[in-house]
């Protein structure tokens, strides 16, 4: 597990000690930091949008934020501020297309799995099923 040098100082480790380590719930979930151009696009939003995003939760509203921000472009940002305070405004909760599994960063990455090999089963041996040429479909 990755450590921040500050924390391993603080704990007084280095790589390679082994810890013991322990997990409690915070107390109130942190309220996010809202970027400039989504604040802009909700504070010219309907009452209504600034009303539902007083309303929902902290992470709810950190979906929102991180929907938009994790576009590339940045006119894709723009649009996706405009999209979030238009949901927000007909009272949806979160965002309507938001996959949260990738929430925490491109930088954390799957498992990598065991490099033994495995064994084809029959139903994974099989050929692919092949779409009907155009040729074929026209006659």
């Amino acid at each position: 597990m990755k450590v921040e040098r500050t924390i391993c100082r603080a704990a007084g480790v280095e790589a390679g000690d082994v810890v013991v380590l322990a997990f409690s719930p915070v107390a109130a979930e942190p309220e996010p930091m809202i970027p400039p151009r989504f604040r802009a696009a909700l504070a010219a939003a309907p009452e209504r949008a600034r009303t539902v995003w007083a309303d929902i939760t902290p992470m709810a509203r950190r979906d929102f934020i991180h929907w938009i921000e994790s576009a590339k472009r940045e006119e894709t940002r723009e649009k996706r501020a405009t999209a979030a305070c238009d949901m927000l405004a007909q009272g949806k909760r979160r965002p309507c297309c938001f996959d949260r599994s990738g929430i925490y960063g491109k930088n954390l990455t799957a498992p990598v799995a065991d490099a033994a090999p495995v064994e084809a089963t029959a139903a994974s041996s099989r050929p692919a099923a092949r779409r009907p040429s155009e040729k074929s479909r026209r006659s």
